[in-house]
């Protein structure tokens, strides 16, 4: 079964409908999927599946970021149903994208480093669902884009000064890191939000997206190589995926 387009898919096809010019990135000469945007051998839709789940997420992407092949944040969307994404505006925020971070309904954080605060800014590093009021739903707020961009986005963005800020601790985030195991302690976006499930109460949804971010980062590998990785290692990736989902169905 073919799940529909979500939000990321939307808004890619609408960046890209208003670009002057063809987005070129490394690998640029590889014939991707238009949905997943991995190289077409190794898409990965049809082993696409979301959870269920009583927390929302908010992309504001920097400007081409929902262009970029190696963009994680799409897997966000992939996983958790009620998933937006919006461009980012220094100028002129999207009007619907403040109309969803005020609704009623959410508890909106932003999901920053503590030392960004601005002044009276509320800190947490943990979210009790059955603590907010009038049964409001978590909406987590991602910054998507590099380092550099993401601290313009928040700084210029004083709507976001208003919102709860959610900040992993120093230990929290290192463990991950190091249960990750190979590469330097740098996050993706789609690694960021495993967290925010984690601390949120939904670890088996944030296994999920762990799992579908690793089998996301091999397959780009393997798109990018020519026959030096081990095949084999996406079929265990796609059956650690598999699991992962299935064991999120009986904790549901």
């Amino acid at each position: 079964m073919t799940l529909p387009k979500h939000a990321i898919h939307h808004l890619y096809e609408y960046r890209k409908a208003i670009s002057s010019k063809p987005f070129t990135a490394r690998g640029k000469n590889v014939v991707r999927c238009q949905s997943c945007l991995l190289a077409e051998q190794f898409c990965t839709c049809c082993q696409r599946k979301q959870v269920s789940s009583e927390l929302s997420f908010m992309l504001i992407m920097y400007d081409d970021e929902v262009l970029k092949p190696s963009n994680s944040g799409r897997l966000i969307a992939d996983i958790i149903p009620d998933t937006h994404a919006f461009i980012w505006s220094r100028n002129e925020p999207n009007k619907k994208m403040l109309s969803i971070i005020n609704d009623p309904k959410y508890q909106a954080f932003v999901i920053f480093p503590s030392e960004y605060a601005v002044e009276n800014q509320t800190v947490i590093n943990r979210v009790d669902k059955s603590k907010l009021p009038n049964g409001k739903h978590p909406l987590f707020v991602v910054l998507d884009g590099s380092w550099r961009e993401a601290i313009k986005m928040f700084r210029k963005s004083s709507y976001l000064h208003q919102l709860p800020l959610l900040s992993f601790s120093p230990e929290f985030a290192a463990s991950y890191a190091l249960r990750k195991g190979a590469r330097e302690f740098q996050l993706g976006t789609a690694e960021v939000a495993a967290l925010a499930l984690n601390v949120a109460g939904e670890p088996a949804n944030g296994l999920v997206l762990e799992a579908w971010f690793e089998l996301f980062v091999e397959s780009s590998l393997h798109g990018r190589s020519r026959n030096s990785r081990d095949s084999a290692i996406i079929g265990e990736l796609q059956h650690r995926f598999q699991e992962a989902h299935a064991l999120s169905l009986v904790n549901a």
